[in-house]
């Protein structure tokens, strides 16, 4: 199925908290892949169905191993664990001295997600050239940057974008890359000012909409409490609209190629 991979230009805008949510309201099943070489977050906030911690063993650690006897024979559903909300994960690393250890396999592990029955949310942090990470943009059948619409945030899109355009090959046939501005649901002006900056930089990339600031329901993805009717929380209402509009755009890719 197809691979959605998340990522941030700097900080922490939100980008787990987005790749959950998108899980929550995705048309299928998917899996939620923790890829960030900094260090998972997912793998704290979630718990099982148990309300037990996860396993830091089980997930991206077990399937890099697995990877490195052979990508061919690797079963992605041995490396997930199910979490309360019904989603399905992969933990990702304890810290980042972690990392170094999976070596060739952040190559080889893209085309494990590619070929699994379920699409796949990986998110992979803060993305720079030369990031562990980088293998799962290229592979991405499209790509979400997340950012705050503050003055440096946009400003480290920018530059994050100008930086990987050759990497990512973006452009007619390339990865297709969408953003997410995360702001008030009433902020009706940072996304439409964020892509005219991109258009003017000549950026290829498109401004999705918004994923709403709301702390309340970013609180339940993060384990902290789940209140009833959270599912019908502006971050969820968002979260569905820029779900439809990355599929949308990884559908695009491959209508452009066709032609």
């Amino acid at each position: 199925m197809a691979l959605y991979a998340l990522a941030s230009a700097k900080g922490a805008p939100g980008t787990t908290v987005t790749a959950l949510a998108l899980a929550t309201v995705w048309p299928t099943d998917p899996v939620v892949a923790d890829m960030d070489p900094a260090g998972s977050d997912l793998t704290w906030w979630c718990r099982t169905r148990e309300g037990d911690p996860l396993d830091v063993n089980r997930g991206l650690l077990s399937l890099g191993a697995g990877v490195r006897r052979g990508a061919d024979e690797v079963d992605l559903d041995e490396h997930l664990q199910d979490v309360d909300g019904g989603i399905r994960v992969l933990a990702g690393v304890a810290s980042p001295g972690q990392v170094a250890g999976l070596g060739a396999a952040w190559s080889a592990i893209p085309a494990v997600y590619s070929r699994y029955r379920s699409d796949v949310i990986a998110d992979c942090g803060r993305v720079v050239p030369g990031s562990a990470s980088l293998p799962v943009l290229q592979r991405a059948d499209a790509v979400l940057f997340v950012v705050r619409p503050t003055i440096e945030g946009m400003a480290h899109l920018r530059e994050r974008l100008r930086s990987l355009r050759e990497v990512l090959e973006t452009g007619a046939g390339g990865v297709p890359i969408g953003v997410a501005v995360v702001t008030s649901y009433r902020d009706t002006r940072s996304a439409p000012d964020l892509q005219q900056l991109l258009d003017s930089q000549g950026l290829r990339a498109q401004v999705l909409g918004v994923i709403a600031d709301d702390d309340r329901a970013a609180d339940s993805l993060r384990g902290v409490r789940w209140t009833r009717g959270v599912r019908k929380s502006l971050l969820f209402r968002s979260a569905a609209e820029i779900a439809g509009g990355l599929q949308a755009l990884a559908g695009s890719r491959y209508a452009t190629a066709a032609e």
